[in-house]
């Protein structure tokens, strides 16, 4: 292909990336918020959090279960050391730099298990902890997007090498628009069965 061409292809993840780094950047501020929410709690266990709103929606009843420090140490400092690299490849995608093929396959890999990770801790919230972080539930929304446009470049780029034929069907599939209803439909899932299991609970 052309430099024109290749510039020409990257431009049209134009939309994607903006998507991605908007995401990312959102992400990245509410690591942000827990992060400091964290130390809060660790000077002052029985302290109250500012996104304490209701006995549904309260960040510190998350916070002090142990699902919040799966690893030893705070969740969000995870979004903290992760989230910078994912707006650098949104900004060199802007930059209309091309990746090498194995990077995005490692990318996709890696935020493909931070997103299970993000739903494994919202089902966590939803179904034991029985209480929900509005910042978490940024983090989980901005996992999926970002998810989503990571997968969206490395199946149009074809990074994981798929024969002629498959990749035809993937690229149409995309083109009709199918992805954006998949993480639609994640986010109305999600909304869906949040309001069913604590209706008007949430505003109370």
């Amino acid at each position: 292909m052309s430099e024109t061409g290749t510039i020409e292809r990257l431009r049209a993840y134009r939309k994607t990336y903006i998507a991605m780094l908007v995401s990312s950047v959102l992400s990245l501020i509410a690591s942000l918020v827990l992060a400091i929410d964290a130390v809060r709690l660790a000077a002052q266990p029985t302290g109250q959090l500012s996104c304490d709103i209701n006995a549904v929606l309260s960040c510190g009843t998350v916070a002090r279960a142990w699902q919040s420090q799966l690893l030893g140490f705070p969740n969000a400092f995870i979004g903290l050391m992760t989230e910078p690299v994912v707006i650098t490849v949104a900004i060199a995608g802007l930059g209309l730099v091309t990746f090498p093929r194995w990077f995005m396959r490692v990318a996709h890999v890696v935020y493909g298990l931070g997103l299970v990770f993000a739903l494994w801790l919202l089902s966590q919230s939803l179904f034991v902890i029985n209480s929900l972080c509005p910042w978490c539930l940024l983090v989980t929304g901005s996992t999926i997007t970002v998810f989503s446009t990571i997968t969206r470049v490395v199946l149009l780029e074809n990074s994981w090498n798929f024969a002629l034929e498959r990749q035809e069907k993937i690229v149409a599939f995309l083109e009709r628009g199918w992805g954006r209803v998949f993480y639609a439909g994640s986010y109305a899932t999600i909304t869906i069965v949040i309001f069913i299991k604590y209706g008007y609970e949430l505003f109370n």
